[in-house]
């Protein structure tokens, strides 16, 4: 089954992050937060101005993404949870790939 977003929705796929903090302690599920990074799955056509001409989508499928805490509803698809959500909800497109902090 495939799910195409409409209007100016995003699919997006969690990203998970580390199981272990920087000092090596193991983090339960039941402890961990849901990640706000994710990659898009598919995007709408976009939305529409006053005039009725679409409003083009800043993201595209692929992009690697940060998005609020409480954003989206989740649905499950073929098995796997993904995340639909409003372009507005999303806060970012994440580029390159973020340094590691030093230990002080």
């Amino acid at each position: 089954m495939a799910l195409r977003p409409l209007h100016d929705r995003v699919l997006v796929r969690r990203i998970d992050e580390d199981e272990k903090t920087a000092g090596g302690i193991i983090i339960p599920d039941t402890a961990k937060e849901k990640p706000m990074e994710g990659e898009v799955i598919a995007v709408g056509e976009g939305a529409r101005d006053e005039d009725g001409d679409r409003i083009p989508m800043d993201v595209s499928q692929g992009d690697r993404i940060l998005f609020g805490k409480w954003s989206g509803t989740e649905v499950t698809v073929d098995g796997e949870e993904l995340v639909i959500m409003k372009e507005s909800d999303i806060l970012g497109i994440i580029t390159g790939k973020a340094k590691a902090k030093k230990a002080a």
